[in-house]
């Protein structure tokens, strides 16, 4: 019996590059205060009404998968364990199928509060990855940093997600000068002797306020000249899309593993970039560092069926730009931070 195969419209932008990789953000809300990302008082969230719904969520997410060919999904935030209704619309979105009649691959982006309460129903509605930001394993320098004392509830969703098998569980930690250095290699043999996938990211100018500063921001070269005190690192391929160059990291006493280094700022991967992201509000995005948004909501609201609101997308990703800009002349951070725009 043959299967109809829908045409594919495609998420093609000027500068040839296809997008297969989409970002949901859920929500803006969280229930942490990173410094990286959020001032202590925390931000204007977004009123409910502006918020996607379920139901919306799902619809724009399908127009995604069926109709441009994405074949990638994570759902972020704010803190997208927040969300009521996750487990639904991840069980919703995993039904979903691309053209050629392939199921999305689902990841999850957290802070892994509350995640070992969430991992197992997770699973089973359709997840297969998730990736928990971990900032330090000194318990003073994880609650300066989060403004909240949470570490144990953070490690308790590492090994929930790990038990749950959402692997490789994956380890998100931004370097900070002068804050979280020392975390560097005590991290990594922490995440190696525990299976789990470490990827140190270099701090970008997504913060509140405005208020980054590049000298404070340790770049790739230094994160891998730390490692190498402790563990022979081997390079594993070349990264393509994916944002972490990828080292074997080996020590004696400790299981081999892979250790990333997303070096956004000092050796971004804009040439290769397949991503794309709609917001909670519905806006959509076509790089983290963008200054102009595609609304999708309203036209979605307003009854747009599906092949026009896959025309907006198509439309809005013609005009993205070659790279995100940091470190050029005229470069100005976005005025949305990272827990608004969805990492």
């Amino acid at each position: 019996m043959s299967v109809a195969v829908k045409s594919v419209i495609g998420l093609r932008d000027a500068h040839g590059r296809v997008a297969r990789d989409l970002r949901v953000s859920l929500t803006d809300r969280c229930n942490l205060r990173c410094t990286y990302c959020m001032p202590a008082a925390g931000l204007p969230w977004l009123p409910g009404p502006d918020v996607l719904t379920d139901a919306e969520v799902v619809r724009l997410v399908g127009v995604a998968v069926e109709r441009l060919g994405v074949s990638r999904v994570r759902f972020t935030g704010g803190e997208p364990l927040l969300r009521r209704g996750l487990a639904g619309i991840v069980a919703a979105v995993a039904q979903l199928r691309t053209p050629d009649g392939a199921a999305p691959e689902l990841m999850l982006t957290t802070n892994g509060v509350g995640l070992d309460q969430q991992a197992e129903q997770l699973r089973q509605a359709g997840l297969r990855r998730v990736n928990v930001s971990l900032d330090s394993l000194d318990r003073g320098r994880y609650a300066t940093l989060a403004r909240r004392d949470r570490l144990d509830d953070v490690l308790a969703g590492l090994a929930a997600a790990d038990a749950a098998g959402l692997r490789p569980v994956k380890v998100n930690t931004v370097v900070m000068r002068g804050v979280n250095e020392a975390d560097v290699v005590p991290l990594a043999e922490f995440c190696l002797a525990r299976g789990y996938r470490l990827r140190f990211i270099e701090q970008m100018p997504l913060g509140p306020e405005h208020g980054w500063d590049p000298a404070v921001m340790v770049p790739a070269t230094e994160i891998l000249a730390q490692l190498r005190t402790r563990f022979a690192l081997t390079g594993v391929g070349e990264r393509g899309a994916a944002p972490a160059q990828e080292w074997l990291a080996s020590a004696d006493g400790l299981p081999s593993g892979r250790i990333g280094v997303i070096a956004s700022v000092t050796a971004p991967f804009c040439a290769a970039c397949d991503r794309t992201r709609l917001t909670a509000d519905g806006q959509l995005r076509t790089c983290l560092f963008a200054h102009t948004e595609t609304d999708l909501r309203t036209p979605l609201r307003g009854g747009a069926g599906d092949a026009e609101l896959a025309a907006l997308w198509q439309a809005a990703h013609l005009g993205k730009t070659a790279g995100h800009g940091i470190g050029r002349p005229g470069f100005h951070q976005p005025a949305r931070t990272m827990s608004a725009i969805g990492g």
